[in-house]
């Protein structure tokens, strides 16, 4: 990659903002000028990339022209405002919000799994699909491409993070006040978070299941590219900072033994097995997902219940894998891309 890139991150005094300035450092992509936005709350401010301090300008009032590739991550309602603004103007946006992600002409995509779709963007719009899919995903496509998956049963213990800064102070602020024989106040989620588990992320749709439940069926179909895979799924939060985990029990066309499936995933990009069958001989968030890149699987086991069935159990870091990275990532694939 010889050339540079002028690359504006929105919404980058975030979580994931933040995260995508460090995971472009840390890959040393070619930036040439870099535009840091956010609201108009937060413009004013520094960010410090590289050693280097960038102000913090308004996306309002931000020109987007000479901009090639930004990267969103501030809410689906921005993106739906701005993102067609920025392609309009010349740049590839990548977008980390579900604003597109259920567009046919909006590719869905993740860096392991469909690579080739960044280049299927008449929109000039990428769409990075949902931190739980993409563990999935990023786990179970290599055992997809051995024997189809024909159905796919999923728990996911998700942590506060994916709620954002607010949810992650709101178990801070909790967990000292209950230590301290104290109300914890719900604020940011409608029941106490810390020490407790939700069944309920996003807003209920009309089936009973909710819209992040529902992410994990329709993204999966469309980066699979097969809407007859079936997915029953619970999305559960968890009083955890970083770090989403799975339990995810799959059936496919042929048996896969627990055997293959370690060595399929052992050979895949973006897949670390952990998976000793003694006490600790497996993936936590703590232990392995928080802080790093990989998708970490474990607890490979036949599912006693069916005779083509497999169980595994998936964590990844929701912030970087989850958002950030991977939108890194398909900036990466679209600089590659020939002139």
């Amino acid at each position: 990659m010889s050339k540079r890139f002028n690359v504006a991150v929105v919404g980058a005094t975030g979580a994931v903002g933040e995260t995508m300035l460090s995971i472009l450092a840390e890959r040393k992509f070619p930036v040439g000028q870099l535009h840091v936005l956010a609201s108009e709350r937060s413009a004013g401010g520094t960010i410090e990339y590289r050693g280097e301090e960038y102000i913090v300008q308004d996306l309002a009032t931000f020109d987007p022209a000479g901009v090639d590739i930004a990267l969103f991550s501030a809410g689906g309602s921005v993106s739906k405002e701005y993102a067609p603004k920025f392609a309009a103007a010349g740049a590839v946006v990548i977008d980390n919000s579900s604003a597109f992600r259920y567009d046919d002409d909006v590719p869905l995509v993740v860096s392991e799994v469909n690579p080739e779709q960044v280049a299927n963007r008449p929109r000039g719009i990428i769409a990075n699909p949902n931190c739980s899919t993409m563990q999935m995903l990023v786990a179970l496509a290599p055992l997809h491409r051995h024997s189809k998956i024909e159905r796919i049963n999923v728990a996911t213990y998700q942590s506060v993070s994916g709620g954002g800064r607010a949810a992650m102070e709101e178990l801070g602020r909790q967990t000292g006040a209950l230590l301290n024989f104290q109300d914890p106040e719900p604020k940011r989620f409608p029941v106490q978070i810390a020490f407790n588990l939700i069944p309920h992320i996003d807003d209920f749709q009309d089936n009973g299941f909710t819209k992040e439940e529902m992410k994990l069926v329709w993204e999966t179909r469309k980066i699979l590219g097969d809407d007859s895979i079936l997915v029953n799924p619970t999305a559960v939060r968890v009083p955890v900072f970083y770090g989403h985990s799975e339990a995810v029990a799959i059936e496919t066309a042929a048996k896969i033994t627990p055997e293959q499936a370690r060595e399929l995933l052992a050979s895949a990009p973006g897949v670390e097995v952990v998976d000793e069958r003694k006490a600790g001989g497996y993936p936590t968030p703590v232990t392995h997902a928080s802080g790093n890149d990989a998708v970490y699987v474990g607890r490979i086991r036949e599912d006693l219940s069916h005779p083509r069935g497999l169980n595994l159990w998936i964590v990844s870091d929701n912030i970087r894998k989850g958002a950030a990275l991977n939108a890194v990532q398909l900036a990466e694939l679209v600089a590659a891309e020939p002139v």
